[in-house]
């Protein structure tokens, strides 16, 4: 079970890497009216009546293939996942291997259901499959860690909810960061910038749609992110070691990324606030999560070394 899993693992990345050429090739090659249709209709203006039946869009086409691709990378990432918990005879949570692999299955999951239910946004997909193959590529290529049994520190019942619930909200979290840098280039691009990498913005759909987007993702991953950080982690550092704090390196950095994600969270409530200067926080938040996720495990030493 454990080389299946690193067989369907190398599976999972050629198929999101694939589905990010679909979506690069939409993105470059698909009529610019196509995308800029979907910022009229979600800004409320009227469409233009061409006259007569457009021709058929093939970026859109590829678009459509490349939809296909990733909900194949997905049912692969998985059964990569699954496997990899068959094999340890456990969640498949016990490592910086495993925590990457299970917050990344989380965070394509996330980014299917937001695909499925707003098509508009599908010119994301480039972002979001770009953000999957770089992170399981490290996972795969830094992080890799052999099958075996959890080390005793984890052996707890607070693994479960302490732990599934930072990977869920960190998923989010790693969706949530990809309309929020967009809304950004995109909100530059509207503005008169045209430097790299408000260029990227040109094919972009609504402003509007891409901050609305982020803040709903961090509005629903935020309270999941509290009570694992916050609540769980320190009951079950108290069970587990006798205390409720004791300034671990991942302890304060995930304390950081809470107050980061807090602020954002009141700045996009504050309406002195420039929704732009509320966004560049969330994205500060997300790097404060890259921080806690790599910088921490590959640098620091504490009683979190383990992961």
């Amino acid at each position: 079970m454990a080389e299946l899993s690193n067989q369907l693992m190398a599976l999972t990345v050629l198929a999101y890497l694939a589905a990010m050429v679909c979506y690069a090739g939409e993105y470059a090659f698909g009529r610019r009216s196509h995308i800029g249709r979907a910022a009229l209709v979600g800004a409320g203006a009227p469409v233009p009546d061409l006259g007569k039946a457009p021709e058929r869009d093939r970026g859109e086409l590829v678009g459509r293939i490349g939809v296909a691709l990733n909900l194949i990378a997905l049912a692969l990432h998985l059964a990569t996942t699954a496997t990899r918990g068959i094999a340890a005879e456990r969640m498949p949570w016990g490592n910086m291997y495993e925590y990457i692999l299970s917050t990344a299955l989380i965070g394509s999951a996330v980014w299917t259901g937001v695909l499925l239910r707003k098509p508009a946004v599908r010119h994301l997909g480039l972002f979001a499959s770009l953000t999957l193959v770089v992170l399981l590529g490290a996972a795969a290529l830094v992080a890799y860690t052999p099958v075996g049994p959890l080390v005793p520190a984890l052996n707890s019942y607070w693994y479960v909810f302490h732990v599934s619930t930072i990977i869920i909200s960190s998923g989010i979290f790693l969706v949530g960061v990809v309309p929020a840098a967009m809304f950004l280039i995109k909100n530059g691009w509207d503005t008169g910038k045209r430097g790299f990498p408000y260029t990227l913005g040109k094919r972009v759909g609504d402003a509007g749609t891409l901050e609305r987007l982020t803040f709903r993702l961090h509005a629903f991953a935020f309270p999941l992110f509290t009570f694992g950080a916050l609540i769980a982690g320190p009951l079950w550092a108290e069970a587990s070691w006798g205390r409720y704090w004791g300034w671990d390196p991942k302890e304060v950095w995930a304390f950081i990324s809470w107050i980061v994600y807090a602020a954002y969270l009141h700045a996009r409530a504050t309406p002195s606030v420039k929704r732009t200067t509320a966004t560049w926080i969330a994205v500060l938040g997300f790097v404060t999560m890259l921080m806690n996720l790599f910088g921490v495990n590959l640098f620091f030493e504490g009683l979190h070394s383990y992961a």
